[in-house]
């Protein structure tokens, strides 16, 4: 069982023009006490074909955490054109929102966004070099795909047990909003969560 657990993620102002920053609001629930931080990441995928061109838009750490219910604002800037090949500015790529604990990456949202002209006569007919400020982006918000890995949360809590085979990241589990596979989920229900409200950036 996970130690957290996303319970709702909302994209905030979206669609918008490409070099605007990302928003999202993000719940989640803590059922241990946590002494170290989570780190959220956001990555943008600049190409299909090569990793390379990925970009961490943002990392931020979080914590400690004890028990209970959360919810802050994630805030970070657009990717840099520069470091996209021109090719692959105009079109769908995709967006990922991890979260990591002592290293381990246990969870992963991922979103398809679309990237085009905010007027027709440029979709229709795109300039040879592509205009970035009249580029919008729009994040398929209602169609995320939810990855989770299993990790130890609690790797204190083993120092005098029987070692046992270590959880690998690559038994990743897909998940949907009510707890089932396959592969999509929709994790933009609605939540009302307190204690916690604020803004990351």
């Amino acid at each position: 069982m996970s130690a957290v657990n996303i319970t709702n993620v909302t994209v905030l102002d979206n669609p918008s023009p490409f070099p605007n920053p990302f928003r999202f609001e993000i719940s989640y629930e803590c059922l241990l006490p946590l002494q170290d931080d989570l780190e959220w990441k956001l990555i943008y995928v600049g190409s299909a074909e090569d990793e390379t061109y990925d970009q961490v838009l943002e990392s931020v750490l979080v914590g400690p955490v004890n028990v209970g219910s959360y919810r802050f604002v994630f805030e970070a800037d657009p990717p840099d054109p520069v470091k996209i090949r021109e090719e692959d500015i105009i079109g769908v790529t995709v967006l990922l929102l991890t979260c990591s604990y002592l290293g381990q990456e246990f969870i992963r949202v991922g979103y398809y966004i679309n990237n085009d002209y905010d007027d027709e006569q440029l979709k229709e007919e795109p300039p040879q070099k592509v205009l970035i400020d009249r580029v919008q982006k729009n994040i398929l918000a209602d169609k995320p795909r939810v990855t989770k890995f299993p990790i130890n949360f609690q790797p204190e809590n083993n120092e005098n047990e029987l070692q046992q085979p270590p959880l690998s990241p690559g038994h990743a589990t897909e998940i949907n909003e009510n707890g089932e596979q396959p592969s999509t989920s929709a994790c933009n229900n609605a939540l009302s969560l307190e204690p916690a409200s604020q803004t990351v950036n």
